[in-house]
């Protein structure tokens, strides 16, 4: 697979004003060494954050499901933590007999 190349904000900013302003992705692709997909993935999603276009989420709407799905990872580690820690402290406590083999 190959690696994905990052543009900074700024050029990503630039190109989307050019492609505003008349000229063609195709041609600012050949020029600046970006593929032309590339460039209409950037004018999508400057029309997806400036409420242009409603058939995708925002910038923000990404980073907040990105924020959440970290939450939700880190949640769950805890939850499983402190499963175990309950379990091993009924243990010590005999609150739970041991497991029998009578079962």
């Amino acid at each position: 697979m190959a690696k994905r190349r990052s543009y900074p904000l700024e050029f990503r900013q630039q190109m989307v004003e050019l492609v505003r302003a008349g000229r063609k992705p195709s041609e600012l692709a050949e020029e600046f060494s970006v593929a032309e997909q590339t460039i209409r993935n950037w004018i999508k999603q400057a029309d997806l954050d400036a409420g242009k276009r409603a058939d995708g989420l925002s910038t923000q709407e990404k980073e907040e499901i990105q924020r959440l799905r970290r939450e939700v990872k880190q949640l769950r580690t805890e939850r499983e933590i402190l499963a175990k820690a309950a379990a091993w402290f009924a243990r010590e406590t005999d609150a739970v007999p041991p497991k029998s083999s009578h079962s």
